[in-house]
């Protein structure tokens, strides 16, 4: 029996392929769903305005186990970018938590004490895009959905990793040369 998950936290980025806003940066809590993750996830059962929540379901009847909320980081304004959340984005992540079950990543014993909450991307543009790849939203967010559970279930990145690229790895998004003194 594996020693039981109470609250882990990863994320993980994979970037789209060139000329699309599809990538994926999942930010992810798995934990006992009598812990404080179960807590949070049931307090995502109300609604909020532009960030509704939903469970991640392969199909209908279909719900994965672990059972796992998915939630947007933005508001959704339009039908178009729901319908990618409630449909690409919720079908990679449910394949992805599945496929780590399968895998071994999660402990299959533990799927129903268990509970996952993804809070997930969606470029608002996307929706808009008349060129978007759905083929390639879905790997983005199969593939860092599935990376993130498992770098957070192994405790990555450790602490000694952090603190040896502390001044070599930089956020992609800050490039000024700032740092504290």
């Amino acid at each position: 029996m594996s020693k039981k998950i109470v609250f882990k936290a990863g994320e993980a980025t994979v970037l789209a392929k060139e000329g699309q806003a599809t990538d994926a940066m999942p930010e992810i809590l798995i934990g006992a769903v009598d812990g404080p993750v179960g807590a949070a996830f049931a307090n995502l059962m109300a609604q909020s305005r532009g960030h509704t929540a939903m469970f991640a379901i392969r199909a209908c009847n279909q719900m994965v186990r672990p059972a796992t909320m998915i939630v947007p980081k933005v508001t959704l304004k339009d039908y178009g970018n729901i319908d990618l959340f409630g449909g690409v984005v919720q079908a990679a992540t449910a394949d992805a938590v599945l496929d780590c079950v399968i895998e071994g990543i999660i402990p299959r014993e533990q799927v129903n004490e268990l509970c996952i909450i993804s809070l997930v991307w969606i470029d608002p543009r996307c929706a808009k895009d008349p060129d978007l790849d759905k083929a390639d939203m879905y790997r983005t967010n199969y593939e860092a959905t599935k990376l993130a559970i498992q770098r957070q279930l192994n405790d990555e990145p450790t602490i000694e990793e952090l603190i040896e690229n502390r001044h070599t790895i930089k956020h992609d998004m800050w490039e000024e040369d700032w740092e504290p003194k």
